[in-house]
């Protein structure tokens, strides 16, 4: 039976207090409070630093056992190799997430791509090829060029998803290219009818079998985290 996952861009927003979190919660609880309340987080921390062992320990050790971190690729691998030769590179992070992963609670691995990266299909083929043949991955591509049928057909051939990203800037086509879905909704604010609109494309995907993982903006108010609790509150069978 799939699965909606629904949550935010990371949880350690001190201004989500009071809405989101009680106004004497310590930081030091946060995760545990988000937890209680949504079942995913897009971490975006590993952009920058690799998560240590004893990093990834204390966050397993605090959320329920059904919950999935999604990662964002280091930097080091989509914004300065920009997968030129970097499927070892690649593979040493993945390979990072070992405590995650061996507790089965890693989503999806979100490359996300600079904005300045036009298409090629060969270094996208030659990276994937390279890559471990486990676990979900998922592309964000931020230049128009990508948005092409040969890019998806390689996606399906390894069976990645294309992250489906809407922001004020840019849209992405909502096509499927694997047996699960990743959204990245940015917009700052999303009106009744547009959640709705996509609460019904979220129980398409769920009555046809694949997972999805949502995540809302982030930043100065909690509205993201309302709108992902929202969505998990809704009947997600497809009718």
């Amino acid at each position: 039976m799939a699965t909606l996952y629904a949550g935010t861009s990371g949880w350690s927003y001190p201004n989500w207090k009071p809405k989101f979190y009680p106004a004497k919660l310590p930081a030091t609880k946060f995760l545990q409070h988000y937890a209680t309340r949504l079942n995913t987080v897009e971490v975006n921390y590993t952009f920058r630093h690799y998560a240590t062992e004893k990093t990834q320990c204390n966050w397993l050790a605090v959320v329920p056992p059904e919950f999935k971190f999604s990662i964002k690729a280091h930097q080091n691998i989509t914004h300065i190799r920009r997968l030129q030769n970097a499927s070892e590179l690649a593979a040493g992070f993945l390979n990072s997430l070992q405590p995650l992963t061996e507790a089965g609670r890693v989503g999806m691995v979100l490359f996300q791509l600079p904005p300045f990266l036009k298409a090629d299909a060969a270094l996208l083929e030659a990276f994937l090829t390279g890559l471990p043949k486990s676990g979900r991955l998922s592309f964000e591509f931020r230049h128009q060029s990508w948005f092409a049928d040969p890019i998806f057909a390689l996606l399906q051939k390894f069976n990645a998803a294309l992250c489906v990203a809407e922001s004020e800037k840019l849209e992405s086509p909502d096509v499927v290219t694997a047996d699960f879905c990743y959204y990245r909704l940015r917009k700052g604010e999303y009106s009744k009818k547009e959640r709705e609109q996509y609460a019904e494309t979220f129980r398409q995907h769920l009555a046809k079998n694949r997972d999805v993982f949502v995540y809302f903006k982030h930043e100065e108010t909690p509205d993201g985290a309302f709108y992902a609790e929202e969505l998990l509150g809704q009947p997600q069978n497809g009718s």
